[in-house]
């Protein structure tokens, strides 16, 4: 079964007998694409419609709808995968950085600790004290 064609822009569905559809197509064609317009094609002469030209949005069943929705929602879920990946990969390659960094800076620490010991050097003491802030904050 085709999803309704009418939608809140559209009004009635347009009736054209079949000979002219024929010499109008086209622009029957880009009425439906462009304005959701439905036109009904009839026999010269017969007002029951034969067949109907409608936007490609309505002619896609329900089953259609369901499956393009499956789809998007099985690339959506593969995406959400890779990005929380991708996250997990450089949240663990930032924490291992900055572990070692902040061994590095301990080593630098330690040495400069033992050439120039804590009180000896105002400057040097700034330093560890801002150092110390850091490593808390």
């Amino acid at each position: 079964m085709a999803a309704p064609a009418l939608t809140h822009h559209s009004g009635p569905p347009r009736s054209m007998p079949l000979r002219e559809l024929r010499t109008r197509l086209t622009q029957v064609i880009a009425m439906a694409e462009l304005t959701d317009t439905v036109t009904l094609v009839t026999r010269d002469g017969d007002p029951r419609p034969l067949a109907a030209v409608v936007p490609v949005a309505a002619a896609r069943t329900a089953a259609q709808a369901r499956a393009d929705d499956g789809r998007l929602a099985a690339v959506t879920a593969g995406w959400a995968r890779r990005l929380e990946e991708t996250h997990r990969h450089g949240a663990r390659r930032h924490a291992a950085e900055l572990r070692a960094v902040t061994d590095a800076l301990a080593e630098v620490w330690a040495e400069l600790d033992r050439r120039v010991p804590p009180g000896v050097d105002a400057a040097v003491d700034r330093l560890r004290a801002a150092q110390a802030d850091l490593l808390r904050g």
